[in-house]
């Protein structure tokens, strides 16, 4: 089940951060790079970001998964976070949370998110939903972060 969450529920809130935690570290050990911006959040931060966040409940009642959204400027919604408990790899769980995401939000007419480049996993989930390459940028010394778009005329889902 795939339900909006609120950042404003204590509990929800130590989840997510939690959750975030796990599933960055995994990331930045696949880049090379430990400065990703969700390893710096506190609750506090987290709770302050202003992102709309989905997440995926388990049977325990747990969030094993979450996904979040940003609007930036009219017509774009831009993925800012998705993240999948290592538990709950290869389940589809990730594939799903882009799925609620774009169907919740047919109005918009471009999505956006940018991940490691050497993040495989995440990128050829990307690609697999239809989000193709737009721009590579150097965040640091040999590390590359690739920007994605999916326009909503070309949707794959």
């Amino acid at each position: 089940m795939i339900t909006a969450l609120s950042l404003q529920d204590d509990y929800t809130l130590e989840q997510l951060w939690h959750l975030q935690h796990v599933a960055y570290r995994l990331e930045a050990e696949k880049i090379g790079f430990d400065k990703i911006p969700p390893l710096m959040d506190t609750l506090e931060t987290l709770r302050a970001c202003g992102e709309q966040f989905y997440g995926a409940i388990g049977e325990d009642g747990e969030i094993i998964g979450a996904i979040a959204t940003e609007t930036e400027q009219p017509g774009s919604l831009i993925i800012t976070r998705m993240m999948v408990h290592p538990g709950h790899f290869r389940r589809g769980l990730a594939g799903s949370l882009i799925e609620h995401v774009v169907e919740s939000h047919r109005e918009v007419p471009l999505f956006m998110v940018s991940t490691g480049t050497l993040n495989t996993p995440a990128v050829s989930l990307y690609q697999k939903y239809g989000f193709r390459p737009v721009a590579v940028q150097e965040i640091a010394p040999g590390v590359e972060l690739t920007t994605f778009h999916l326009n909503n005329m070309n949707l794959h889902i």
